[in-house]
C-alpha cells in the first residue's frame, strides 16, 4: 500500500489527478485543503481516501497530514512560508519523496520571443525564485515540475521533459498531461529525483500559448 498526501487537493490538476492516482492498485490518498471534507465530499464513500481539513500555512496541521505518508505532492510551489512548512514538516516525519507544482521561468531558461512574452506577463520573478530555491536547497527526494502555461484538454496528456540548464521553448502544457506525468511518478518515485524539470507539451514552440 503506498500512501500519497496530496496538498492542494482542491486545485486544478488535482482535479485530473485524484481519478488517475485512483486508477493504480494499493493506493491510499489523503486530500488535504481548505474545508476538504466539504469541498471534496463527493470522495467521502471512497475507503482508500482520507479527507483533511488543513492549511499549508500551520505547521501543525502539516506534520499532522505528513505523518506516515511516503509521497507527498504539492499543488503549488510558489509560497515561500509554505515551502518551509512543507519542507520541514516532511523533515521531522521523516517523509522524503516530493513532488512540486512549480512555475517556468526560475531559472531564466525561457527564451526566445516566447521568453520575452513570458516575461512580460509574469512580471517579477523575486519572490517565486525565493519560493523555489527552498525546495532546490532541501535535502528531501524532490521532483521540482517547472510547468509551462497550463491548459485543459481531454485526451491530451503528451509532455515532454526538459531537463535543468537547457532553454524552455515550448509554450503550453494540459492539467491532464501533468497528472500523467505525477502519476508515472507515483509508479515509478525514482523517476526525476532530485531533479528540477521543465514539461511542455511537444510541438508547441511558438511566440506564445495558443490560448492566448
Amino acid at each position: 500500500m503506498t500512501k500519497i498526501l496530496i496538498l492542494g487537493a482542491t486545485s486544478h490538476i488535482s482535479h485530473y489527478l485524484i481519478p488517475d492516482l485512483l486508477k493504480l492498485p494499493d493506493i491510499q490518498l489523503t486530500l488535504f485543503a481548505r474545508n476538504a471534507t466539504q469541498r471534496l465530499k463527493g470522495y467521502r464513500a471512497y475507503s482508500q481516501i482520507t479527507l483533511f481539513d488543513g492549511d499549508w500555512d500551520h505547521p501543525d496541521d502539516l506534520k499532522a497530514a505528513i505523518k506516515s505518508q511516503e509521497i507527498v505532492y504539492l499543488a503549488t510551489g510558489h509560497f515561500k512560508q509554505a515551502n518551509k512548512n512543507v519542507v520541514q514538516a516532511m523533515t521531522e516525519n521523516h517523509v522524503s519523496r516530493l513532488i512540486v507544482a512549480g512555475g517556468l521561468g526560475i531559472y531564466d531558461e525561457v527564451v526566445g520571443k516566447f521568453g520575452e512574452w513570458n516575461a512580460r506577463m509574469m512580471g517579477d520573478y523575486t519572490s517565486i525564485k525565493a519560493a523555489a530555491a527552498i525546495i532546490d536547497h532541501s535535502a528531501l527526494d524532490y521532483t521540482f515540475l517547472r510547468m509551462s502555461w497550463l491548459y485543459d484538454q481531454d485526451g491530451n496528456t503528451a509532455y515532454e521533459i526538459v531537463p535543468q540548464g537547457q532553454p524552455m521553448k515550448g509554450t503550453q502544457v494540459t492539467r491532464q498531461a501533468i497528472a500523467k506525468l505525477v502519476t508515472d511518478i507515483v509508479r515509478n518515485p525514482k523517476l526525476y529525483n532530485k531533479q528540477s524539470i521543465g514539461v511542455q507539451e511537444p510541438h508547441t514552440e511558438w511566440d506564445k500559448p495558443s490560448f492566448y
